[in-house]
């Protein structure tokens, strides 16, 4: 059964390319052919790629919370291909394992155990998805011991320089980012500007990422339910 990786999208080839090495780790470990493809901004398309793509195959989305592309616009696409053979797995969401790795990502990029620390999520109008990141925001807080504030990036909640602001003014002498984004692009750079002591890098090629693309692979194919 093979494997199409389903990314958001963006204009910085960076990105685009953390999807396709994430992918190509997926193909070795699973022994399977593996397609990425993108939702917006980039192609291929779900349907470009599921063109060339022969079934059944298992579509995991690499999405970090259950928003409007996960629950409307990916299942969407996938139904207007036409294609009875595809089986759609569960997308990531606050997974317990990515939050290790983001809490991986802050020790790495040089973060204090006093420092405060705040969780840089996209941001989202969908409540489904801002539950998500507040789960998010406190998985981290319990693997780090000390409180996290959640901030978002484009909409939704308070942004993130404002969230670094308020705990400066409440007395944190540094204060960490850690990024809850998958691939480098235009929202983790905005996360170099909001005036922070450390800035986490994305959790990008985590081991963490591929082991969950393995799991939400082997689990779809499991359930054998089908998207049409």
């Amino acid at each position: 059964m093979n494997l199409l990786l389903v990314a958001h999208g963006t204009r910085d080839p960076a990105g685009a390319v953390v999807t396709e090495r994430v992918a190509a780790q997926a193909a070795t470990a699973l022994g399977v052919r593996v397609a990425p493809c993108f939702v917006d901004v980039r192609r291929p398309s779900p349907a470009d790629a599921l063109a060339e793509l022969p079934g059944p195959c298992v579509v995991v989305p690499m999405f970090l919370a259950a928003g409007y592309h996960v629950r409307v616009d990916v299942p969407a696409q996938l139904a207007a291909t036409g294609r009875r053979d595809v089986l759609l797995g569960q997308a990531f969401g606050p997974d317990p394992a990515l939050v290790t790795a983001a809490a991986d990502r802050l020790a790495e990029a040089g973060a204090c155990p006093d420092d405060a620390v705040v969780l840089a999520v996209a941001g989202s109008s969908d409540p489904y998805a801002q539950t998500d990141g507040a789960k998010a925001a406190r998985r981290l807080g319990r693997a780090l011991g000390r409180p996290v504030t959640l901030a978002t990036i484009a909409t939704g909640g308070p942004r993130v320089s404002e969230a670094v602001a308020a705990l400066r003014a409440g007395g944190a002498q540094r204060v960490a980012v850690a990024s809850w984004l998958l691939a480098p692009g235009l929202f983790q750079g905005h996360l170099h500007e909001c005036d922070a002591d450390v800035v986490a890098a994305p959790l990008a090629d985590h081991r963490a990422v591929l082991d969950l693309v393995v799991n939400r692979y082997r689990a779809a194919s499991a359930t054998n339910t089908r998207t049409a």
